[in-house]
């Protein structure tokens, strides 16, 4: 008799495999790689061009408020597919679930706009 928990035993032992082998790559790589160490070896290199100056210079907050609204939508997004996949055996209560989930997809979405997240000035 196969109980719930004996169903995630395979999914289990596929973790532990590939966990072990991503270790035992690192640490073969650690072992068997080169150890060369030079000053223009450690320099840092960035499309051909000479590095100069500090690399901590300050960003617009709006490229990370782009990224995580990208993000959130998008992730928002990827529960479309289930529902559309699904569509036949969730019935008339699961349409209502999507547009109520639509709905407040399209309620944050224009906040944001509203609040002009997405204006570049």
């Amino acid at each position: 008799m196969e109980t719930p928990q004996s169903s995630y035993i395979p999914i289990i032992i596929q973790a532990v495999f590939a966990a072990g082998f991503v270790a035992t790559m690192l640490g073969l790589s650690h072992l068997v790689g080169p150890k060369r160490k030079s000053q223009i070896k450690d320099e840092n290199f960035e499309c051909g061009i000479k590095s100069y100056g500090n690399a901590r210079i300050p960003f617009s907050v709006k490229y990370f408020l782009v990224a995580i609204l990208f993000v959130l939508f998008d992730v928002e997004v990827i529960f479309l597919y289930p529902w559309a996949v699904n569509f036949k055996v969730l019935g008339v209560i699961g349409l209502y679930k999507m547009l109520l989930f639509m709905g407040l997809l399209l309620i944050g979405f224009f906040y944001i706009i509203k609040k002009g997240a997405l204006d570049w000035e």
